[in-house]
C-alpha cells in the first residue's frame, strides 16, 4: 500500500541488505514541521482543488505551471504528493504529516517569494471526502492560495473508496474551498475548472466545456486536451 514504507518491510529490507541494494521511502514528511502561523506571505500562490480524489490535480498544476513558465512567469510546481515529489524533486508529501501541522507543512512548502513569483501547488483529496479531507483544508488554510482551479471528472457519481457517498457539486465545492480559504486569505478566487474528459470524444468533451463554462462563467478546460479553452484558464489564473 501507498502509506506503507518500503524499509519498514522485514522481507524487503533483508533482501536489499543481502544485494547491496538501496530502499528509497518517498513519502516521509520533513522533520521539524512548524505549527502554521497564518502570516500572510509574500508572492502569489495557485491551489488546484477537487471533487474527489485521482482526477487530475496534479497534472493540472503541472500543466499550469509549465504554462506559466512558457510566458515567462517566474514560478514553482509545489508537490504535495509521492509521485510529484518524484517529478519535481522535491516536496512535502501532505497525507503523511500528523494533522496539527498540515497548515505549517503547506506554509514551509511555499514560503515567502518575490511580488511577482507564482507557487503553484499540487492539491490533495477533496474538502468534501469522508476519509481526505483533513488534509485538503490544512493545505488550504496553509497554501493560503491567491486562486484556486477546481479539477472534476465528469460522469464520476460516487467518492472514491467510499461507496454510497455521492459527488459533491463544483458550484458546492467552489463556494465552500472560497469560505474555507478566505480564513488564512481573504482575497481567494476561483480561476476556472480543469475537466477530467477522457471518457468522452473530442467533439463531446469540447461541446460539454463550452456548455459549462457558460453555466459556471469561468473558463474549462481539460489541460490534457490543451488549445483555446486551456489558453483562456491560464488567462484567466493570471488576471
Amino acid at each position: 500500500g501507498m502509506h506503507m514504507r518500503l524499509a519498514e518491510i522485514p522481507g524487503l529490507a533483508h533482501v536489499a541488505e543481502r544485494l547491496g541494494r538501496r530502499l528509497i521511502d518517498v513519502r516521509v514528511p520533513p522533520a521539524n514541521i512548524p505549527v502554521a502561523s497564518g502570516r500572510k506571505r509574500s508572492g502569489k500562490r495557485l491551489l488546484t482543488v477537487g471533487t474527489d480524489c485521482a482526477l487530475g490535480k496534479k497534472y493540472t498544476a503541472l500543466a499550469l505551471w509549465r504554462a506559466f513558465e512558457a510566458r515567462g512567469i517566474d514560478s514553482d510546481f509545489r508537490a504535495t504528493g509521492q509521485t510529484g515529489i518524484m517529478i519535481a524533486g522535491g516536496g512535502v508529501p501532505m497525507d503523511a504529516v500528523v494533522s496539527d501541522f498540515e497548515a505549517g507543512a503547506a506554509e514551509m512548502l511555499s514560503p515567502d517569494a518575490a511580488t511577482d513569483h507564482w507557487d503553484v501547488i499540487e492539491g490533495q483529496g477533496a474538502l468534501t471526502h469522508p476519509s481526505y479531507a483533513a488534509v485538503s483544508l490544512g493545505l488550504l488554510h496553509g497554501s493560503q492560495p491567491d486562486v484556486f482551479v477546481v479539477c472534476h471528472e465528469p460522469g464520476r457519481r460516487e467518492m472514491l473508496g467510499t461507496a454510497g457517498y455521492e459527488l459533491t457539486s463544483i458550484e458546492e465545492i467552489v463556494a465552500l474551498t472560497i469560505r474555507l480559504g478566505s480564513r488564512t486569505n481573504p482575497a481567494i478566487r476561483c480561476g476556472g475548472f480543469a475537466f477530467n474528459t477522457s471518457a468522452f470524444s473530442a467533439e463531446e468533451a469540447a461541446e460539454l466545456m463550452a456548455r459549462e463554462s457558460e453555466r459556471l462563467g469561468l473558463p474549462v478546460a481539460d489541460p490534457i486536451r490543451g488549445g483555446p479553452a486551456f489558453d483562456a484558464l491560464v488567462a484567466s489564473c493570471l488576471a
